[in-house]
């Protein structure tokens, strides 16, 4: 057999049921294809009256929307550049033959798609219209002074052309809506869609919902030149957070924003704010919406976003982006990696700049973006790298310090090891023993922490993280005599526990003992707890804690328990009994059958008083 070419046929039979279910992942997205290219047509003017090759037009550029619900029709049309029958021909009767991409080639040069603010691109965006309709038609004449045209078509994809009587240059598309598309016949609904996908194209878009009254004032339901398309130096504060309580419809002020303005070699513009979080159960999930030239396309794409920034919220208008046919979601390449990075390189930028600038303000947003900052920093180290110098420790007195600001004002008394507690409240105890000792105690109470401060520690070398009851070394005041008789007692009296018995003299007097636990073992607690593994049923932890009872000989209840001992054990062991749960109880959350038994020697114990 010899060697044969040729070209793939495609039947309009076989292709039109194909682009009826399958085109578009959303049926809506027929309306922003037809006025994306009611858009087109009018850019294309613009362009060539700006080259010399049209007359300017003598009416302002609009498109017009609208539904007449009694012949069960939606128009679009257009004051652009109109086409001529061989265009209408050429364009529409021609499948995938984009006259975007063409008008591009002619009069822009290749390689410009995305700078023009031409949305087009595969040519298949005008065939949506069958996803809805039974029956199209095309009324238009182009700027060049050609006849009019009219043509028809069925939802088989037979079509029909003719003379027309339009006498304005420009495009009007008519969509008679299948029985079963009722739902395109209510104005609110065509309205969403509009404000969902058209709220920002770049030509006055006005809605008629068959309502209007003729004096009726005309309002665009578009904003032709949004916030992210001006210069920084032209747009205001008050401005950037009006926008975003428009566009997210929250009362509450952002914290923060960075508006991106990319020229080369990325080429994009836009927005993102670090909303305002309630309280921590709020929903961490932001909302970024992506555009194309203005068209909406998405929200929260996840290859130009990273999940570890997943609470950003705000715009981005990337004409350049790999987008599919259906511009729903994008072709995985190298532009997109370049531009995801570069957004992350400018969120850490604006942290950074804010933390140098205003730290006051800094210092009083840490609260809200400290998860995100955290996780960001676990995620990816060059962020990590870029926002090191500026990650802040909150302490337990209301001020904020940085991890290298602590770690300098510790070099005296506790060189190279930071001291944190997880629970204010519970930790109270071992908190003031250090304010005491002159030593500043970070809060750490997020779900991140743990992990945080383990990579810190790895990437800082020799600096420890410890928890207030991990370690008691820098609260001593000069060595112990120990007394054997109660290291015996409270080894009894803690029965089964893992326990180790300790006696020092410490600085403070307040507390006769305090209860700490390894920060290798409670980590492992943590762990444990993070992936469910040790949790009893009444969500208490099995796991077998490395745990040291120091007994503190300055304090005066220890000394008169001491005494005790020899004149009255079974008081003695009441009352060491007592004090040892009030220690697990600083320590953890305590059991039921814990909490009944301190309750019940409480009782007792002040009933003897009376």
């Amino acid at each position: 057999m010899s060697k044969q070419t040729g070209g793939i046929s495609v039947n309009t039979e076989n292709i039109f049921p194909i682009i009826k279910k399958w085109l578009y992942s959303e049926k809506d997205i027929f309306l922003r294809e037809l006025v994306s290219n009611a858009c087109d047509a009018v850019t294309k003017h613009r362009r060539l009256v700006s080259l010399g090759e049209a007359t300017e037009s003598a009416a302002p550029y609009r498109i017009d929307v609208r539904l007449d619900k009694k012949a069960r029709t939606i128009t679009v049309e257009d004051n652009g550049i109109g086409m001529s029958e061989e265009e209408l021909k050429r364009y529409i009767c021609s499948i995938a033959l984009s006259g975007a991409v063409d008008f591009i080639n002619k009069y822009e040069g290749e390689g410009e798609n995305g700078k023009n603010g031409i949305i087009g691109h595969f040519g298949l965006g005008f065939y949506s219209a069958f996803m809805v309709a039974e029956q199209v038609e095309i009324h238009t004449r182009s700027h060049t002074g050609a006849p009019a045209v009219h043509w028809s078509c069925n939802g088989e994809g037979e079509y029909e052309i003719d003379a027309d009587d339009r006498e304005e240059a420009g495009t009007e598309v008519i969509l008679h809506l299948e029985k079963s598309e009722k739902e395109y016949l209510a104005p609110e609904k065509l309205r969403a869609m509009l404000g969902k996908y058209c709220a920002f194209m770049p030509v006055p878009i006005y809605f008629d919902d068959g309502t209007k009254k003729e004096d009726a004032e005309e309002v665009p339901v578009n904003d032709v030149a949004p916030l992210w398309q001006k210069p920084v130096s032209d747009c205001t504060d008050e401005e950037y957070k009006d926008f975003y309580k428009k566009l997210f419809a929250d009362f509450r002020e952002p914290l923060f924003y960075i508006h991106l303005n990319a020229d080369y070699p990325l080429n994009f513009k836009g927005i993102l704010y670090f909303p305002r979080l309630g309280n921590r159960f709020d929903s961490l999930e932001g909302e970024v919406k992506l555009y194309y030239n203005q068209v909406f396309v998405a929200d929260n794409v996840g290859e130009v976003i990273p999940e570890y920034l997943l609470m950003l919220r705000g715009v981005l208008d990337c004409p350049e982006l790999p987008l599919n046919v259906s511009r729903s979601y994008l072709q995985t390449n190298s532009y997109v990696a370049k531009l995801s990075a570069h957004i992350v390189k400018k969120v850490a930028d604006k942290l950074v700049s804010l933390a140098k600038k205003d730290r006051p303000y800094f210092e009083s947003v840490w609260s809200d973006i400290k998860p995100f900052v955290e996780y960001a920093a676990l995620r990816d180290e060059k962020f990590r790298d870029r926002v090191k110098d500026h990650l802040l420790l909150a302490l337990t007195d209301g001020t904020h310090v940085t991890i290298d600001e602590y770690l300098e004002g510790a070099k005296e008394k506790h060189e190279n090891t930071i001291y944190y507690t997880t629970d204010k409240a519970l930790q109270a105890q071992y908190i003031a023993m250090y304010r005491e000792a002159g030593i500043a105690v970070a809060e750490l109470d997020g779900v991140l922490d743990t992990q945080f401060i383990a990579a810190e520690e790895a990437k800082r070398a020799g600096v420890r993280f410890l928890r207030v009851d991990a370690d008691l070394a820098h609260l001593k005041e000069g060595d112990a005599t120990e007394n054997e008789a109660l290291t015996t007692l409270f080894t009894e009296v803690a029965g089964e526990d893992k326990l180790t018995v300790k006696q020092e003299n410490l600085a403070s007097t307040a507390a006769p003992c305090v209860l700490s636990v390894s920060e290798e073992s409670r980590r492992m607690e943590d762990m444990m707890r993070m992936y469910r593994l040790s949790a009893g049923e009444d969500g208490a932890f099995a796991f077998p804690l490395d745990m040291t009872l120091t007994l503190n000989l300055n304090a005066p209840l220890i000394a008169k328990l001491s005494a005790l001992i020899d004149t009255d054990r079974t008081r003695a062991v009441a009352v060491a009994t007592f004090i040892y749960r009030l220690a697990l109880l600083q320590s953890r959350k305590l059991k039921e059958e814990e909490m009944t038994a301190l309750l019940s020697e409480g009782y007792t114990l002040l009933g003897d008083l009376l």
